[in-house]
């Protein structure tokens, strides 16, 4: 699945990107809207993108029960190696479970605050009060979509693509980093 992001200046223009899309049988669940004006979404009923869509909630997630899991099973080995406990297996099954979800937990706390990673290159024209249409389509439907976007809509400009699915191991820019 790839995610195509359209920047359009009116939401007149939404409505009618939204109707378009309504038609050719894409549904809300693949067609979000970013915008500071979210009175003139609601009124338009136009699908505004969720707070998982808009901030980096998830990846942070994602990061913090993998980063939980590492140090609950380090911690859970050492202790099992060091401490002389009996613990049945269970308990340690548990102890390691336990700082996977905490990790998560705190994970999110971090995400929530944060621009999401993807739509972070946009902020200025948001706050500009431009409209960012974000639409997710299958790989073999991608060069269809476009086309009918720019047959259909030219005043919305394609920005740029990417894939649905997050990515937690991304820096601030947007690029895996190794170093």
């Amino acid at each position: 699945m790839r995610r195509l992001y359209y920047l359009a200046r009116s939401i007149d223009s939404m409505d009618e990107i939204s109707a378009d899309l309504h038609e050719h049988g894409v549904t809300d669940w693949r067609f979000h809207v970013v915008s500071k004006d979210e009175a003139g979404l609601y009124t338009h009923r136009l699908h505004r993108a969720s707070v998982l869509d808009r901030t980096d909630i998830v990846r942070f997630m994602e990061r913090g029960l993998m980063i939980g899991a590492v140090f609950g099973l380090v911690l859970t080995v050492g202790l099992q190696m060091f401490s002389g406990l009996e613990w049945p297996l269970f308990a340690w099954i548990m102890l390691v479970a336990f700082f996977t979800l905490a990790g998560g937990w705190l994970g999110g706390f971090g995400g929530i605050v944060g621009e999401n990673y993807r739509i972070r290159r946009f902020h200025d024209a948001i706050d500009r009060g431009e409209y960012l249409a974000m639409v997710d389509v299958p790989r073999k439907h991608r060069e269809k979509m476009k086309q009918l976007m720019a047959e259909n809509h030219p005043e919305a400009k394609l920005q740029g693509e990417s894939s649905s699915l997050n990515n937690p191991f991304v820096e601030k820019d947007g690029r895996f980093h190794v170093t």
